[in-house]
C-alpha cells in the first residue's frame, strides 16, 4: 500500500458490493449501505458501465466479494447465538456491517481495524453518505506491517478474556507471510478457547492451468500498478497444518467449488467464483 494513502482496493471492493445490489438477482448478500458509502457518482458509474460489470472477469471478482461477506456474517450470527460479543474486522476497508448490524440488541461490540489513511477516508465517506456511526463501533487504526495488533486492540478496550470473532477479508494476499502468521498467532495466544477467525486467501498461480495463470498475471499486474501487489499465497493442505501447529484446534477450508455450490448453484447468469480464492475458518 502507498504510504499515507487510502487503499484503492478497498474502494473497488465497495463498488463490487454496490454493483451486486444493482445488477444481480437474486442477491447473495444484502448491503444497501454499500450504495451510500460509494456516493452518488459511484452509483451512477455502475449504471453507466453495466456491460463492464457483466463481463466474466468482473462477475468472478464480484462473486467472491459478496460470497465471502455472506459466509462471514452467517457464521457470525451462529457465533453470537453461542455467546460471542466481540467482533473484530481486520482490514475493514469500507465494510458496512457495523452500520446495519442486525444484532445490536445483543450488546455486540465491533472493532474495525485498518490502515490509518484508509480508515480516515472511510470516515469521510460515511459522513458524505449521511451514515451514522453507532456507539457499538470502535475504530482502531493499525499499520499491520509496523504496529502491534495486540497493543492497539488493548488500548481501545478489547477484552482478551472473552472469546471473539475475527474476520479478515481481502487482505492476506497483500501482506508478507510472516505478518499474516503473526496475526494468527496473536489470536491463538491472546484470546480464549471459542474464538475464531474467517479469512480468505489465494492459492499459488502455479497450481492452475495456463489460461488461469495468464488471467492471474493480468490481475497481479493491475494490483502492482496501483501500489498494492499480491505477495503471499497458500497451499490449502499446508495452511491447515500451519494453523493447527500454532494453536487452532479446528480448521475448515472452503474451496471455490464449495463456495459456488453454497451460493451460486443453479444461477442463470455468470455470477460464480473463479479458481484462486479460498475461505478458511479456524477456531481456537
Amino acid at each position: 500500500m502507498k504510504q499515507n494513502c487510502p487503499s484503492l482496493t478497498a474502494k473497488k471492493v465497495a463498488v463490487m458490493r454496490a454493483a451486486h445490489q444493482i445488477l444481480d438477482s437474486p442477491k447473495i448478500f444484502e448491503d444497501p449501505i454499500a450504495l451510500s458509502i460509494i456516493g452518488t457518482q459511484g452509483v451512477s458509474k455502475i449504471h453507466s458501465e453495466k456491460r463492464k460489470f457483466k463481463t466474466r472477469l468482473h462477475s468472478y471478482l464480484r462473486a467472491i466479494v459478496v460470497a465471502r461477506s455472506r459466509f462471514v456474517e452467517d457464521a457470525l450470527s451462529v457465533a453470537i447465538k453461542q455467546g460471542i460479543r466481540q467482533y473484530v474486522i481486520l482490514g475493514a476497508g469500507l465494510d458496512t456491517f457495523a452500520y446495519r448490524n442486525p444484532h445490536s440488541d445483543t450488546g455486540l461490540r465491533i472493532f474495525e481495524i485498518d490502515y490509518p489513511a484508509t480508515q480516515e477516508w472511510k470516515r469521510q465517506q460515511l459522513n458524505a453518505g449521511n451514515v451514522s456511526i453507532p456507539e457499538s463501533l470502535t475504530f482502531v487504526p493499525v499499520d499491520f506491517e509496523n504496529q502491534s495488533l495486540r497493543d492497539r486492540l488493548q488500548e481501545t478496550g478489547f477484552k482478551t478474556d472473552e472469546p471473539s470473532f475475527f474476520s479478515w477479508l481481502g487482505v492476506t494476499m497483500y501482506l508478507n507471510k510472516e505478518t499474516v502468521m503473526s496475526t494468527m498467532k496473536y489470536i491463538t495466544s491472546s484470546t480464549p478457547s471459542g474464538s475464531l477467525i474467517i479469512f480468505d486467501y489465494t492459492v499459488p498461480p502455479s497450481s492452475q492451468n495456463f489460461i488461469r495463470r495468464f488471467v492471474f498475471r493480468l490481475l497481479a499486474r493491475k494490483m502492482a500498478a496501483i501500489g498494492e501487489p499480491w505477495q503471499t499465497f497458500f497451499v490449502p493442505q499446508q495452511l491447515a497444518i500451519e494453523l493447527k501447529n500454532i494453536g487452532f484446534t479446528q480448521v475448515e477450508d472452503i474451496d471455490p467449488g464449495n463456495i459456488n455450490y453454497r451460493f451460486f448453484n443453479d444461477r442463470t447468469d455468470n455470477l460464480k467464483v473463479g479458481n484462486f480464492g479460498h475461505l478458511m475458518k479456524a477456531k481456537v
